[in-house]
């Protein structure tokens, strides 16, 4: 199993597959590289795709100190460097959306085209979600929160698979930092420095990540479009698949 060494000495997982024009995908909160299995498939056939453990999940190292979205983009250029790769397409959901904010930011170079999915600015600009949602979440019963988390993700008819609720070997530490991370983002001030094409996906019922947020950021980055996908949650890019891949795989092939 390949492993890309970050800045700090972290070990951070990553696996290739596929061929075709590099894509980086970029997955969620608290998860690991399993937020793509359901769909990177699909994705293999045309792209030479490359998922990543964040550090704090999976097979990469757990240290036990700050995190940040800047962190985690340092260490996806991290894998890219370690994989050989100059430049890639960057397909980020969630928090994994913040992250490849600052990559295209920041390593302008490194990234083709840009998709940022169900994800926020950050900051004072962005949407919170409710105060009823954030209950919902923090409920002791930690059945009770899962299946407040399912709602969140997938509608009522959905039956899986549920790649996106986790990574179950999290230590609490790297729940926490993760957590923080994503709570601490502030792109605001750097889309509009972003040159990449870039397109923004996200669900008309999302709750969790409020769709207010995706004109947010499609009006910041210059250029940018944007597509919303009809009664989809959170999790829209597994849930609708068969919608949302080949919709972001004709705008990664111009």
């Amino acid at each position: 199993m390949p492993h890309a060494r970050a800045a700090d000495g972290t070990r951070l997982f990553y696996s290739v597959e596929g061929s075709g024009p590099p894509l980086l995908l970029i997955a969620g909160q608290s998860n690991s590289s399993r937020w793509w299995t359901q769909v990177r498939p699909d994705f293999a056939a045309r792209f030479t795709t490359i998922v990543t453990d964040h550090r704090g999940t999976g097979a990469s190292d757990k240290p036990d100190a700050p995190y940040s979205t800047q962190l985690f983009a340092s260490d996806c250029v991290a894998v890219l460097d370690d994989a050989g790769i100059d430049s890639a397409h960057v397909y980020g959901t969630s928090m994994g959306g913040r992250i490849a904010q600052w990559i295209a930011a920041s390593h302008g170079e490194r990234v083709n085209r840009l998709v940022l999915g169900c994800t926020s600015p950050g900051g004072p600009h962005a949407i919170e979600r409710s105060a009823e949602v954030r209950r919902s979440l923090a409920q002791v019963d930690a059945m009770k929160a899962r299946k407040a988390l399912e709602a969140l993700m997938y509608t009522p008819s959905y039956r899986g698979p549920f790649n996106t609720l986790g990574d179950p070997q999290m230590p609490p530490h790297a729940r926490k930092r993760h957590l923080f991370a994503s709570a601490e983002h502030d792109a605001w001030d750097v889309l509009p420095s972003i040159t990449a094409p870039t397109l923004v996906v996200h669900g008309t019922d999302d709750i969790f990540n409020p769709t207010a947020n995706a004109p947010l950021i499609t009006e910041r980055i210059p250029g940018a479009r944007m597509h919303l996908i009809e009664g989809a949650r959170h999790g829209y890019f597994e849930e609708f698949r068969e919608i949302a891949t080949p919709l972001v795989m004709d705008f990664l092939s111009p």
